[in-house]
């Protein structure tokens, strides 16, 4: 029934279509135009125009019926039935298509593309019509994959955990307000990093790092060698209370920056040379004499970045007792610097976030994408080390 191409009818098609503005688009219009036709009559019974006696319909004319593709929108002249009714064989698997689309947008979302620019980007893709109130609807559909990870359990242990903030502007209750968003990072038994959990504050308390900490509890931790933050007082106070014989380290980065804000534009990259050197050092008693030489010297000069200095000295040095860990490791919060930034860039895109909602949607859907590449690479500490940890603190209790 269906009709016949010899092979110089197929050649003249290719020269055809190699004149095309876009051949590729013009293919498949053919191709779907072919398709259409040989299964529609295959349903009637007969090729259209041709009477027989296996005929079981009447073809109708025609409808139009829109299907995105990959390469492009095609507007189908879909054949209609008198009776039976027809929808082509790779229209019903539009669905798929649907939902390819839909992780396409995903994941511009997720790499920081606005949905201010989704149809822009669809337009590119050669799909027409996506508002932006569609691309929202599809992004929802990240909620359920949020949540999941939001509330997932926990291990029982983290021998160490990085806490650090961040700031956005987002739109709350009518109004625009900077919010602190707070992002925990661990180590496992294994030695393998894993973000545990983005949480947003109203304000930066002891408080609310309790009702963090809390989350994370109810989670499954229980329990935490040491916690390396900045100098919030709120929230060492809230480390000290939910998990008993932790340790805290005073971000020695965030403690230099500190320092050095007391220190003479003229003076500060030599002072920060020498600054630096009290954490090269390999010992505490070393790192402490070094801190000395340091106060003997600028004392007179400085005398508030030496105070502060020797204000929290103490704390910036207590990675060195966990001495069988890389201390370039944990006695700074770098290791959520580089997510901070990766962060940051996304969120940027967008501005000012319509809600909370939305902000954790695109910012904990890219922490799942980071946490899998943690997940799969390399250990960051051995775990034969942590293991070689945990007896000599076990020795010290």
């Amino acid at each position: 029934m269906a009709r016949k191409y010899d092979t110089s009818t197929y050649k003249k098609l290719l020269l055809h279509f190699m004149g095309e503005s876009d051949p590729l688009y013009s293919m498949l219009q053919w191709l779907t135009e072919r398709m259409m036709e040989v299964e529609s009559e295959l349903k009637v019974g007969a090729v259209k125009g041709k009477h027989t006696s296996d005929r079981t319909t009447h073809f109708s004319g025609t409808r139009v019926r829109r299907f995105d593709t990959r390469l492009g929108t095609l507007y189908l002249l879909v054949p209609k039935l008198r009776q039976g009714g027809y929808v082509p064989f790779f229209v019903t698997e539009k669905k798929r298509s649907e939902q390819a689309l839909i992780q396409v947008v995903q994941e511009a979302f997720i790499n920081g593309v606005s949905t201010r620019k989704m149809e822009r980007l669809a337009r590119s893709l050669g799909i027409e019509g996506i508002s932006a109130g569609q691309v929202s609807v599809m992004t929802k559909e990240l909620d359920d994959q949020v949540a999941r990870f939001r509330s997932r359990p926990l291990e029982r242990e983290y021998p160490v955990i990085w806490v650090d903030a961040l700031y956005e502007k987002i739109r709350f209750d009518g109004r625009v307000i900077s919010m602190a968003v707070m992002v925990v990072a661990g180590i496992t038994s294994e030695g393998r990093r894993e973000i545990l959990a983005c949480e947003p504050m109203m304000n930066e308390s002891e408080e609310t790092y309790r009702i963090l900490f809390d989350k994370l509890k109810q989670r499954g931790l229980e329990t935490v060698w040491l916690c390396v933050s900045d100098a919030h007082t709120g929230l060492r106070k809230a480390v000290q209370k939910a998990f008993l014989g932790c340790g805290w380290q005073r971000c020695k980065v965030h403690f230099m920056r500190n320092i050095l804000a007391h220190v003479s534009h003229k003076e500060k990259s030599l002072f920060a040379e020498k600054l630096k050197a009290i954490w090269l050092q390999p010992t505490k008693e070393a790192a402490i004499q070094a801190a000395r030489m340091l106060t003997s010297e600028y004392g007179d000069r400085f005398p508030q970045a030496i105070a502060t200095l020797e204000e929290g000295l103490e704390d910036a040095l207590q990675y060195l007792a966990y001495s069988s860990f890389d201390h370039r490791k944990i006695s700074s919060t770098n290791t959520l610097e580089r997510l901070n930034r990766e962060i940051r860039r996304r969120s940027r895109v967008v501005g000012i976030f319509p809600s909370m909602d939305s902000y954790l949607r695109l910012i904990t859907s890219y922490l799942i994408e980071y946490g899998e590449d943690w997940s799969t690479g390399k250990c960051y500490i051995k775990q034969s080390l942590i293991e070689e940890q945990r007896l000599t603190l076990q020795q010290a209790a």
